[in-house]
């Protein structure tokens, strides 16, 4: 089996080493670059092809925004995942726009950017098991992009497990809208076994992140969103029925 091919572009010199050191004798994983220069990272681009990259914003020489761009640009097919020590949502939402996938402020252990590197893997190999259906992966960046972009606006942040779980729970219900109609039997499940957890705690993890959307109350953007007021202050929906609204939407957009 190939094993996954991973980059880290990491300023602090400790994290750097400790990812290092576990990605080097790791049996899954393959480390394809490791730096703390971001000029570095950039021409190290040119000649690897990183599945999951681990970006620091704040580097040596080029930015991580500008790693970030470089691998949007160059590596589209490769996941991101932004490590920085800022936790502010303008921060969180331009790590976003420049193609992370994920959000880590510091301090971070190196145990818990393990973690995300293997959520990311997981969903590259996961995209040919779902409902049996091959889709091409740049539709799947597309559309993590369009849910991370909704989730972002509405006040889910990326650094949350639910943030995750329900976006792998819409992009299931695209690929198959009747699951939404089996979501305790199927749809949560079959979510907690890709990311080795339980469905029961993908269940709370779900309607934490939902509930942590609607209690920043940002209801100007969530009727931007579903281009109605469907849910007025306090009112929020279940997750089935938050599910649905956002794949519903995605469906929709991808007939016109």
């Amino acid at each position: 089996m190939k094993k996954v091919s991973v980059a880290i572009f990491e300023g602090n010199e400790q994290l750097l080493a400790e990812l290092k050191d576990y990605f080097d004798q790791s049996t899954e994983f393959e480390l394809c670059a490791a730096t703390a220069n971001g000029n570095s990272a950039r021409e190290i681009l040119k000649s690897k092809n990183p599945d999951v990259a681990v970006v620091d914003l704040v580097l040596v020489g080029c930015d991580g925004f500008g790693v970030l761009d470089a691998i949007k640009a160059e590596k589209p097919d490769c996941m991101s995942i932004a490590i920085g020590g800022f936790v502010d949502d303008k921060i969180v939402d331009r790590a976003i726009e420049h193609g992370a996938m994920y959000y880590l402020a510091k301090p971070v252990k190196a145990e818990t950017v393990i973690e995300r590197v293997k959520e990311l893997s997981s969903e590259r190999t996961f995209v040919h098991k779902v409902s049996g259906n091959m889709r091409d992966k740049r539709k799947i960046n597309s559309i993590d992009e369009k849910i991370s972009n909704i989730f972002i606006t509405i006040g889910i942040p990326p650094h949350i497990k639910g943030f995750s779980y329900l976006r792998e729970g819409i992009k299931m219900s695209v690929d198959n809208p009747n699951i939404i109609n089996r979501v305790t039997k199927e749809l949560y499940p079959q979510i907690g076994e890709k990311f080795s957890t339980s469905a029961s705690k993908v269940e709370r993890a779900i309607r934490h992140a939902i509930e942590v959307a609607w209690n920043r109350g940002r209801t100007d953007a969530i009727s931007s969103i579903f281009g109605a007021r469907v849910y007025i202050g306090s009112e929020r929906p279940t997750n089935s029925e938050f599910i649905a609204l956002v794949a519903d939407k995605l469906i929709l957009e991808s007939l016109e």
